[in-house]
């Protein structure tokens, strides 16, 4: 078996507010999604929003079982000023920065916000990953 990631689902609470939240703040691709989730594009991986009581429902877990912690999901873009403009967004599209950006130990700038439900994401250039960039300047 070859090992993958597929797809990441977040147990949302408002699937309006999480879509709004994920194509205006965080510029996803939305792609043909269902009443009852939305789909975007990760460039390879799929990222599903779902009510959490249907997540709940579907996984058997209780709801204080099903909450996430101790996991930081990536975003790299392509230089210092679009972490700056992306968490400006996500801000605006109803997120929480955690972190304003910085530059790090390891030679990049990143910062962080929570999505409306409290997922975590790191906005992160990084000059030796360039290539794993999802925006550029003019897209944002």
């Amino acid at each position: 078996m070859e090992p993958r990631l597929s797809f990441v689902t977040l147990g949302v609470s408002d699937l309006g507010r999480a879509t709004r939240f994920y194509a205006d703040g965080l510029r996803l691709q939305q792609l043909k999604s269902l009443p009852t989730v939305s789909f975007f594009d990760l460039g390879g991986v799929r990222l599903a929003l779902y009510p959490r009581h249907l997540l709940e429902a579907e996984t058997g877990l209780a709801p204080d079982d099903a909450r996430p912690s101790g996991f930081a999901l990536g975003y790299n873009v392509g230089s210092e000023p679009e972490v700056d403009r992306l968490l400006s967004k996500a801000e605006r599209a109803g997120g929480r920065i955690t972190k304003r950006a910085s530059r790090t130990d390891w030679g990049g700038y990143a910062g962080y916000c929570a999505d409306p439900d409290g997922f975590l994401w790191e906005v992160v250039w990084n000059p030796k990953l360039s290539s794993l960039a999802r925006t550029s300047d003019q897209q944002l």
